[in-house]
């Protein structure tokens, strides 16, 4: 039997990859369109039965090719780009694929692991599991919320199907296997980059009632966000939409003393305070960018009650934890 990740050469795809490989698994169809070919080097480490072009998955899947042939799919497979514009193609990408994916899943019994988005809650300062506190701020958003609809209107009918669907809203999601995702990697990413480039990162100057650098995220590691995938493949008698974060929302000035003190680290020096960082011109803040008024969280936070009610027990790295990891990671790979 296989396990088919889709979105599998990309950030949190490859990982899923190596993450399974790690426990043993290697029998994985990976499912992805290399058109932006670079993003085969996330899957150089990786064992694979095969790959598959995202087009020839779904016709090989539209003529029963893959049934009684798969154990689960987990669906990752998406176009991510927050600032996209083409709404057609954003819904075809992301919300008709992915109801394909979950009708054969059903009609196959095939446990179904997808990614969702924290965007589906927009601007608000609640981030719980219920349709009160969502109201995405762009068609990216939308696009997760209204498959996460139709998720919800299928668990709600009893007896409706028999197989596992859990959707994950990920938040601010940083770490190994990015580089290829541009200017829409994590913040983490560039402020390495930056660092090591100019020898300071930028930060955008306080908005909407924030002081400078002090807007703050649930910005959690893949590695964490891998842990609770393999948790819930473990348990197929759990189904549900379940935001994937720490708990706990940190400051990008968090972020940039943890990334420029892990780069010093890597130099032999000693870690300074934030405040110091910024005396000595290590972090600056920059004007808040007109186009992004309106359309940014300045805050988020996951409320993680019904991911612990389900069982899942592990911690979370801190941004201090985590950053630490990555940068050491990003010191060897770049």
């Amino acid at each position: 039997m296989y396990t088919i990740v889709t979105g599998a050469a990309g950030f949190i795809g490859s990982n899923l990859v190596r993450a399974l490989n790690d426990r043993g698994v290697h029998k994985i169809i990976a499912v992805d369109n290399l058109s932006q070919a670079d993003k085969f080097r996330n899957l150089v480490d990786c064992d694979i039965a095969d790959y598959l072009d995202k087009q020839e998955f779904i016709d090989r899947l539209r003529a029963g090719d893959f049934d009684g042939d798969v154990d689960a799919i987990l669906h990752q497979g998406a176009c991510s780009n927050t600032m996209e514009t083409d709404g057609r193609y954003m819904m075809e990408n992301n919300y008709r694929y992915s109801l394909e994916i979950l009708d054969w899943c059903l009609d196959q019994e095939v446990q179904l692991l997808y990614a969702s988005s924290a965007a589906t809650y927009g601007g608000g300062g609640i981030f719980r599991e219920e349709r009160l506190h969502e109201a995405p701020l762009n068609v990216y958003g939308y696009s997760k919320f209204l498959f996460d609809q139709v998720v919800r209107q299928r668990l709600a009918v009893a007896g409706s199907f028999n197989s596992q669907v859990v959707g994950f809203r990920y938040f601010n999601v940083y770490g190994p296997r990015e580089s290829h995702k541009g200017r829409m990697a994590s913040v983490a990413f560039h402020h390495f980059h930056q660092f090591c480039r100019d020898g300071k990162v930028k930060l955008f100057e306080g908005c909407a009632g924030y002081a400078n650098g002090e807007q703050r995220r649930d910005f959690v590691h893949v590695g964490d966000v891998a842990g609770v995938n393999l948790y819930f493949l473990d348990h197929p008698e759990k189904s549900g939409i379940f935001n994937v974060g720490t708990g706990r929302a940190q400051t990008f000035n968090d972020l940039a003393t943890a990334t420029v003190n892990g780069c010093r680290a890597l130099s032999g020096e000693a870690a300074l305070s934030h405040g110091e960082l910024v005396r000595q011109g290590l972090i600056e803040y920059i004007p808040f960018p007109a186009d992004l008024r309106g359309k940014y969280q300045s805050f988020t936070e996951a409320d993680l009650s019904k991911l612990r009610r389900a069982g899942y027990e592990a911690p979370f790295a801190s941004v201090e934890e985590g950053v630490g990891q990555y940068v050491e990671w990003l010191g060897r790979h770049g």
